[in-house]
């Protein structure tokens, strides 16, 4: 069933109807997180709004990326902390249930059906029109070359970012599996390959290995996770070899070869010693790209398949009129998921304020109409087992910004909350701190349950504390997060 398919209603009070008033205050291009936040922003703010989706109303997060992928990955993390458990190990010992675990996955995305987020789109009195938008000069979008509709102030271009394919010959005529395919796959495949060590392809092997499948993961570079601190990397790639991910470091495919449809695909590779590898699936999980090919970006001035560059508000720059704004995965600033509907948030707040006439303060760093967080505290978590996460820079990228920083580490399995979550705990913390400051720059953490660790950081890096005064911020004992308390006492030499 395509997406279409399973979204046949038309929705809210604007999809359709002879005699429609067809100019709205604010047009929203795509029905993901981001377009919806932005809209519901505007139209809180007294501004009618109309969405255009060409999909399901959810977008991307919502039924290809993270939520089915987090529950696929819920099962195997909780297993491994069980496993961690006195009296809790002999009774976790056997494999995954798949199937339950692949229906659970359905139940979250809803049967890939939209009907509860089209409801909620009625319920706040925001209009959707079914089909695929395109800008058609300034203030105009066309639905499928039909309809078009005016926006009396902004349109806003929410329409995320799309896999690509590396150019590899053979690749795309072997039909690989994208993002896409590998979180709503309804079987485990026998043998899969995986190709790129970032987010995806490692989430991805952690996921399919404990369902069962021989993944083999294939990885340009010396490690996993490259753009996190080094030690992330390093504990992940231990853990998925111990869970039987046969991990290819150095490797990329020179060639692709799958006969017929359905049938195993053949991966020849350069580096990593070499050789060919036969699976049922590839996975590719190299990169991104914006979702602009085919909005009409040349009637505006603007290069289709590029990026969309805004300046803090969010509006993209060299449109005149300053009625464009892009949010989400389409700017390049944080391709995440809460990142872009922070950024739905703050484009909101702007267009509305504009739109009443308020003259905006850009150089107000922290304020209302000015995305911040989205490079200066950008936070997020890895769902491997086990689980990394990182907010603001690390020690290198710190580094290279100029900062004259302090690197303090410390063992997260020493504290006794670790103890007590689980025997043989294994994990470390970083923080960063400026030293001309005395503020944190970023902090990682990897290791089980750490991701409930990271908004204190986060707080502290877009809060700018001062490290003297987190001195103050007294973490309950017994929990991890006393690794806080260890932190601290480092950094002052205690």
């Amino acid at each position: 069933m395509s997406a279409n398919e399973a979204s046949a209603a038309t929705g809210a009070g604007g999809t359709a109807g002879e005699g429609h008033d067809d100019t709205y205050d604010v047009i929203v291009l795509g029905g993901g997180p981001t377009g919806e936040n932005l809209a519901d922003r505007v139209h809180a703010a007294g501004l009618s709004a109309v969405l255009v989706e060409n999909e399901l109303v959810g977008g991307e997060c919502s039924y290809w990326a993270c939520m089915p992928s987090k529950a696929l990955l819920r099962p195997v993390t909780a297993r491994s902390e069980a496993r961690g458990v006195p009296g809790l190990k002999d009774a976790v010992g056997g494999p995954l249930d798949a199937p339950e675990v692949l229906a659970h996955r359905d139940a979250i995305v809803s049967y890939w059906k939209d009907d509860g987020q089209v409801r909620w789109l009625e319920g706040k009195g925001i209009d959707l029109v079914r089909g695929r938008g395109r800008l058609a000069g300034p203030r105009k979008v066309t639905v499928d070359g039909g309809r078009t509709l005016t926006a009396r102030h902004a349109v806003a271009v929410c329409t995320g970012s799309r896999a690509v394919l590396p150019d590899v010959p053979g690749l795309a005529a072997a039909k690989p599996w994208t993002s896409r395919q590998a979180t709503s796959s309804g079987t485990v495949p026998g043998r899969l390959v995986i190709i790129g060590g970032g987010v995806v392809g490692v989430e991805m092997a952690t996921a399919w290995r404990a369902l069962g499948a021989a993944v083999t993961l294939l990885v340009r570079g010396a490690g996993v996770l490259p753009r996190m601190e080094p030690f992330v990397g390093q504990l992940v790639a231990e853990s998925l070899a111990e869970a039987g991910v046969a991990l290819r470091m150095g490797a990329a495919a020179r060639e692709v070869r799958r006969e017929a449809p359905g049938g195993p695909v053949t991966v020849v590779l350069d580096g990593g010693g070499g050789g060919e590898i036969v699976a049922d699936e590839l996975l590719i999980a190299t990169g991104r790209a914006p979702h602009t090919d085919d909005l009409g970006m040349e009637t505006v001035g603007l290069a289709p398949g590029s990026w969309l560059e805004v300046d803090e508000t969010l509006r993209v720059t060299g449109v005149p009129g300053g009625w464009l704004y892009g949010a989400g995965d389409v700017n390049h600033r944080a391709l995440l998921t809460h990142q872009g509907k922070y950024q739905a948030r703050i484009a909101g707040a702007a267009i509305a304020a504009r739109a009443r006439g308020v003259p905006l303060l850009e150089t107000d760093r922290w304020g209302a109409h000015s995305a911040t967080a989205d490079r200066h505290a950008v936070p997020q978590v890895v769902f491997t087992d086990p689980e990394a996460a990182a907010v603001g820079l690390s020690a290198a990228e710190a580094e290279r910004a100029g900062h004259r920083i302090r690197v303090v580490d410390q063992d997260l399995g020493a504290v006794a909350g670790a103890a007590l979550y689980a025997d043989g705990y294994r994990g470390r913390a970083r923080m960063v701190v400026d030293l001309d400051r005395e503020v944190l720059l970023g902090a990682t953490f990897v290791g089980h349950g750490v991701g409930e660790l990271l908004h204190a950081a986060t707080v502290a890096v877009a809060g700018e504390v001062p490290v003297e005064r987190l001195w103050h911020a007294v973490p309950a004992y017994p929990t991890i997060s006393e690794v806080w308390l260890r932190l601290l006492e480092a950094y002052r030499g205690d």
